[in-house]
């Protein structure tokens, strides 16, 4: 009897329930999901919907889509399947932060656009069932909005000392080797870790290139166990319905809320240390100059998220709420 396909939606869907029941399970056959065509027309439309410049090649979606989606495509296919896909060297752009300095982005060719699409659609199945929920960045169903509002809830829940923390160079300094030791405990394909070893070496020895689709994923599972070890911190220091230590990321960007009463004095500064001890072994290290103390009962704001925060008092003087600027 012939098996009826599935979707590309119902195959994530089954692809997160057998990783979310068994948490050691290590999956294989999944190269062959990637290299289908629903997944990789998937990738390019996702692909198109973000736009961007063009790659190293030149050639923008104008031009693909002239030239036909489907050829595209099944030239994209042919090469995964056949083992001869070789990446192309990223187009870097420098774009200016708010701080006036430099970011450098590396651009993807459409091509590589669409086989790092494809490869985030099926392991994101796989390891969005291993993520912390106090992860927000670049995740199905959350945003940016989430996050604030979570972390706003934090300040106005009585966690009025906050460690803002600003991670040094982070997607230059994830290590290639940690990081697919944290891929191969949830994927057994050597098919898929071969691809994976082509996307994040294709820039270089170190670091995973920012512009490219794969990026945020590899961001998210690299930090993961510094996730949940927060995550235990919050459940063991609660008291109640209310919480001593709090801890918010969306992508590098780290905020951590502790409690501003006097039994927990020094528990701020205990905190980023353990996030400092945590963070070692990754060689992931925090910017001196900007990671700092925040206490919001005096007035001071805090960043995240592009927003200053600041607890302010109503006009009644009855209670207090956040202003973002």
């Amino acid at each position: 009897m012939t098996k009826t396909p599935i979707n590309l939606q119902e195959l994530r869907r089954r692809i997160y329930q057998k990783a979310k029941a068994e948490p050691t399970h290590r999956f294989w056959g999944l190269y062959t999901h990637i290299t289908k065509m629903t997944t990789l027309h998937e990738a390019y439309q996702r692909a198109k919907k973000n736009g961007g410049a063009p790659g190293i090649d030149g050639k923008n979606f104008a031009d693909v889509e002239r030239e036909g989606v489907i050829p595209f495509l099944r030239s994209i296919q042919a090469e995964l399947q056949a083992g001869t896909y070789q990446p192309q060297a990223n187009r870097k752009v420098d774009i200016p932060k708010a701080n006036g300095k430099m970011r450098t982005l590396q651009i993807p060719s459409i091509q590589d656009r669409v086989v790092q699409g494809a490869l985030k659609l099926i392991l994101e199945a796989v390891f969005e069932a291993d993520f912390c929920p106090n992860s927000y960045g670049f995740r199905p169903k959350r945003s940016p909005h989430q996050a604030l509002a979570e972390v706003r809830r934090s300040v106005l829940r009585r966690m009025t000392k906050v460690v803002d923390v600003d991670l040094s160079r982070y997607f230059d300094t994830i290590r290639h080797n940690i990081l697919l030791e944290k891929i191969a405990k949830r994927v057994q394909d050597p098919q898929v870790m071969h691809l994976v070893k082509q996307v994040i070496k294709a820039t270089g020895k170190i670091g995973v290139p920012q512009g490219g689709p794969f990026s945020p994923l590899a961001a998210n599972i690299y930090l993961n166990e510094v996730d949940w070890t927060f995550d235990a911190i919050r459940r063991k220091t609660a008291e109640k319905e209310y919480e001593a230590v709090n801890y918010h990321r969306f992508a590098d960007d780290i905020v951590i809320t502790v409690s501003g009463h006097n039994s927990k004095r020094g528990w701020a500064e205990r905190a980023l240390q353990r996030l400092k001890e945590q963070l070692k072994p990754l060689g992931v290290e925090l910017n001196p100059e900007k990671t700092r103390m925040v206490n919001v009962l005096k007035g001071e704001s805090f960043a995240f998220l592009g927003f200053d925060l600041r607890r302010v008092q109503n006009r009644n003087r009855t209670g207090y709420f956040i202003l973002m600027t």
